[in-house]
């Protein structure tokens, strides 16, 4: 990375802190981009220029979460989209990975308390499962449209249904929070198996 784009990230990531600050304390609805201009201590068009919309603000790892999937099918081509999925679900829950929903409490409840954030995520996991489709239906592998497209509907809908229980058992306070995740992740995959496997 040349130092001009390590420059780049770090205000792009100086800047998302700056907002989530914000948002847990005053509510996304309740801050403006002027604002996170201020306190990040840049433009308000150094804000915009990196970050499209304001859930993007909050959202800033937007990308690497609706690739995720897709990646680590491209990944594995020597396994099947099933094992790759699930194999990666449980290597990045060893690393409490934010692709899996590892975030703290303030975190939680600031986007749960947002309509706007609420309706981002949703769209985000939408995203997630066509990216999933498009890697399942390139030229070197081709196959039936609708088996692609309900394999991955069936593995987003698990690493949704992970992602939410990681949500709750964290907004709960839970500290047991790591090995529940896991056994609902075998219990989710385990049931799913024999239909993908």
């Amino acid at each position: 990375m040349s130092l001009r784009e390590q420059k780049k990230l770090e205000t792009r990531q100086n800047i998302s802190h700056a907002a989530t600050r914000l948002f847990i304390a005053r509510g996304f609805e309740g801050v403006t981009i002027a604002e996170v201009a201020e306190a990040a201590r840049v433009a308000k068009m150094t804000v915009t220029n990196h970050f499209g919309r304001k859930e993007d603000l909050v959202f800033d790892i937007r990308d690497d979460f609706v690739d995720w999937p897709a990646k680590l099918v491209q990944q594995a081509p020597s396994s099947t989209p099933f094992a790759a999925v699930r194999d990666g679900y449980f290597a990045a829950l060893d690393e409490r990975s934010a692709l899996l929903g590892f975030a703290g409490i303030e975190f939680v409840g600031m986007v749960r308390g947002s309509v706007t954030l609420m309706a981002a995520l949703t769209q985000m996991h939408l995203d997630r499962e066509q990216q999933l489709v498009t890697a399942l239906l390139e030229p070197e592998t081709p196959g039936d449209e609708i088996l692609a497209r309900a394999a991955a509907a069936h593995l987003t809908s698990v690493l949704r249904l992970l992602f939410d229980e990681t949500w709750n058992l964290t907004y709960a306070g839970d500290d047991d929070l790591v090995p529940k995740v896991r056994d609902a992740a075998a219990k989710a995959f385990g049931q799913l198996e024999p239909a993908l496997g």
